[in-house]
Formats: structure tokens, C-alpha cells, sequence
């Protein structure tokens, strides 16, 4: 796996697991790799794949059963959506919207 430096490889590994879950690559209640697999398979410490599984249980994403592995929730799927969305609004659109503002455009160009 590549790893760019804008944001921490924990973050990035996080990113790739929800983009496998939105595009139908890991489906609900699927069991994932375990911590040391996955570090082995990616090629990272398995600290760092720690520290990934228990960002994505906090949100909700994943879930361990005790003795047996993490599994991809049930709403996980939804929860994606609908946290990147609310980012996407937030942080992504009004960036687009002063860009287009200092390059002179308006959103006539949309409806070409």
C-alpha cells in the first residue's frame, strides 16, 4: 500500500477500509483480517493496524466478538455515508465555492 504524508497512515488505512465498505468490497457482518494479518498483508506495524480497528469500532464502523475477530456493522454502510457526506458539505463545498468565486465563475457553467 502507498501512504502519503498530508495525513497519518492510520487515518489513510481507515479511509481504504470505508471505500471497501461503500463500494461493496466488504459487506456487513463480514469478517475483516485480524490485526496481525492485516499489518502483514499491508505491510505496516500491526500497532498501527491496532490503533485503525479501534478508531473504526469508536465510530461504529467495525465490531469485535471476543475469541473470534472484528466484523464489518451492520449500519456500517450508512454511517459512512452519511459522516462523509455531512464532511463533504462542511469542508469540501465551501472550498469549491471560494475557488470559484476568486476564478470569476458561477454555477451557470453546471448547466452546460
Amino acid at each position: 500500500m502507498d501512504f502519503h504524508g498530508e495525513k497519518p497512515i492510520y487515518l489513510q488505512i481507515a479511509q481504504l477500509f470505508c471505500e471497501n465498505i461503500l463500494s461493496g468490497a466488504l459487506k456487513a457482518d463480514e469478517r475483516i483480517p485480524s490485526v496481525r494479518e492485516y499489518g502483514a498483508q499491508i505491510g505496516v506495524n500491526p500497532n498501527t493496524v491496532m490503533r485503525v480497528y479501534e478508531k473504526l469500532t469508536a465510530d461504529g464502523i467495525i465490531y469485535n466478538k471476543r475469541g473470534i475477530g472484528y466484523f464489518i456493522s451492520a449500519d456500517a454502510r450508512e454511517k459512512i455515508l452519511a459522516s462523509q457526506k455531512a464532511e463533504f458539505l462542511e469542508k469540501e463545498v465551501p472550498a469549491i465555492l471560494r475557488k470559484m468565486e476568486l476564478l470569476g465563475l458561477d454555477a451557470s457553467i453546471f448547466n452546460k
